[in-house]
């Protein structure tokens, strides 16, 4: 017999069938991979990938890690450790890493229609566990992707998206299993719940860790043993599902629809401290533009527009500031021109010219589907002229590269862009920078 409680949460929450099997496919260290992908010579070599400004690694080879290179450390923290072992440093290269993600995306969709996209490296993939041997599905995916698109992968599978997580995760850090790791109706689940601590369990965040281990909880098989009452009391009722899943009790559907936006942002730190109006007028255009782009590619419009300006701590004078303001009109738009009138108003209200700014951004909010949009009282003709032009401009920019065609106030190559002295080529996405055999 199940408890009152777990018969309420599995019956209310749990909306997967216990047959489906799930797969979560993980590309490994997704940038520092990316870039091997198109340059042979960096196999065996400590790679890293760099923040932007070339800031902190975000990225490094499994020689890299081994040479003892931490995730998140300032890069002139390592400078003589990655000299010394000769190796290759990355500034990232967003543009190549999101065409690379695009084309292993679309060959994870030749294995089943059952996707969802969780980042730019990872989905989880949905299988009919009566109908599909799943250690042969999983060891071909793996070479299929290798090579397909040369991105290596390692794929965890199990009866609920928690415990493929988890799977997945051990898959690749053990260098006992080959990258797939099948825990469906496996006899070695408890073994896998045993060796993972608490706080690697997905959706287990550190300040629930400490309550956790508070209670002598330390492990996953641990969390998966309380009471369901009990970890709905410490967790809430979304721990309670985390704890069913680990039971292999399908609580997580698939999303295979996006959810819905609610805001689009874009923000960088600059290579150079902003000093005046004019240059951080140019900056926020560069951004608005980037924005306006994601959105119409989503076929939104946007009914506020937020800016927000920071200086770097090190050098403000006379002291620290950092300030936003929003904007709201009552027709929403997708256009650049009435967008960045808006933007170029909030940054008026805060912009202080005694100040040093490091960071800017812009946030589009209030996001409603284009097809919502109504006429307007007023200078109808010239907003429907507005977001023809925007759709010609966008077409033409799809063709022939990003900023073919830009608004003037747009120098996406004034002072403040950021650093980036190690890039390397967009090979897949420009034809000036296409990769040459010699």
């Amino acid at each position: 017999m199940k408890s009152g409680a777990e018969f309420f949460i599995r019956f209310r929450h749990c909306k997967n069938s216990m047959t489906d099997a799930f797969a979560l496919v993980d590309c490994n260290n997704f940038y520092a991979s990316a870039e091997r992908v198109f340059d042979p010579k960096l196999y065996k070599q400590p790679v890293v990938v760099l923040s932007n400004n070339d800031g902190c690694v975000i990225s490094r080879s499994e020689e890299a890690k081994e040479i003892g290179v931490k995730m998140g450390v300032p890069l002139f923290k390592v400078q003589n450790l990655l000299d010394e072992n000769k190796a290759e440093i990355f500034s990232s290269n967003y543009e190549l890493y999101g065409d690379m993600s695009a084309r292993f995306m679309g060959s994870l969709r030749e294995f089943t229609p059952e996707i969802e996209v969780y980042s730019i490296d990872e989905a989880f993939l949905g299988f009919d566990a009566r109908q599909d041997n799943l250690n042969t599905v999983g060891f071909n995916i793996q070479e299929k992707i290798k090579k397909w698109t040369g991105l290596p992968v390692s794929i965890g599978i199990a009866e609920t998206k928690t415990l493929a997580k988890l799977a997945n995760r051990i898959a690749r850090n053990s260098k006992k299993v080959k990258g797939v790791l099948n825990l469906y109706h496996s006899p070695y689940t408890n073994e896998a719940l045993k060796i993972t601590e608490v706080g690697d369990v997905w959706g287990i965040g550190r300040n629930t860790v400490e309550k956790l281990l508070r209670r002598n909880i330390k492990t996953a098989f641990d969390l998966s043993s309380i009471d369901l009452r009990q970890a709905r009391k410490i967790l809430t009722v979304v721990g309670a599902r985390i704890v069913l899943e680990l039971r292999g009790v399908s609580c997580l559907p698939l999303e295979s629809i996006a959810p819905k936006r609610h805001s689009i942002t874009c923000s960088r730190s600059f290579g150079q401290r902003v000093e005046n109006l004019a240059q951080m007028r140019e900056a926020v255009a560069v951004f608005i533009a980037r924005a306006a782009e994601k959105l119409r590619r989503q076929n939104l419009a946007a009914k506020t527009v937020t800016v927000f300006i920071a200086t770097d701590r090190s050098y403000s004078l006379p002291s620290h500031y950092s300030n936003a303001f929003t904007h709201s009109s009552i027709y929403p738009t997708d256009t650049n021109f009435e967008l960045q009138k808006l933007a170029f108003a909030c940054l008026e209200k805060i912009f202080d010219e005694r100040y040093y700014y490091k960071k800017a951004g812009v946030i589009l909010g209030g996001l409603v589907p284009v097809e919502d949009l109504n006429g307007r009282l007023f200078d109808d003709k010239k907003w429907r002229r507005f977001r023809l032009v925007m759709r010609a401009v966008d077409t033409i920019n799809r063709k022939f590269g990003r900023d073919t065609i830009r608004f003037a106030t747009a120098n996406s190559g004034g002072v403040w862009k950021g650093k980036c002295a190690h890039r390397s080529n967009r090979y897949t996405t420009r034809f000036d920078e296409i990769l040459t055999v010699t």
